[in-house]
């Protein structure tokens, strides 16, 4: 990731970041989340993919620990549906996580919004993340 990126807002739990590629991006922190925090730091994504209006979001979860079932709740029943709505989200580029029980937590939420128009592609490597999600930016672009 460049160094000339915006911290868009920030917190315990992540940080949304204008990237200077032109899209968000969504960074997990390691450790116990507190859900007033989680909530707090996804409304600030969907102001910042709002703000951006090109619906691509790096999802950066390569230390994040594991949602909990009531994370995963608000996320499938609330932030998610409004995120698309609202925030115009279209495609998710998922640097996926180190910790397996996170990558099954993340799986269940997948799998729970699949009738949402998001496309999700999961990299190991960030720059493979980067060059998917520019060649999304593009496609929508010419649409």
């Amino acid at each position: 990731m460049s160094n000339n990126y915006h911290i868009y807002y920030e917190n315990p739990i992540g940080r949304a970041v204008e990237d200077p590629m032109g899209f968000a991006r969504l960074t997990y922190q390691p450790g116990l989340r507190s859900f007033d925090e989680f909530k707090d730091l996804l409304r600030h994504v969907m102001k910042l993919l709002i703000r951006q209006q090109d619906g691509c979001l790096l999802i950066d979860q390569r230390v994040m620990t594991p949602f909990t079932p009531e994370e995963q709740e608000y996320v499938i029943q609330q932030w998610l549906p409004r995120l698309v709505e609202e925030g115009g989200y279209r495609y998710g580029a998922v640097l996926v996580a180190q910790n397996v029980f996170a990558r099954l937590a993340t799986a269940t939420v997948i799998s729970a919004v699949r009738d949402l128009s998001i496309t999700y592609q999961y990299f190991e490597q960030e720059a493979e993340a980067i060059t998917w999600l520019m060649s999304q930016q593009r496609q929508a672009v010419r649409a």
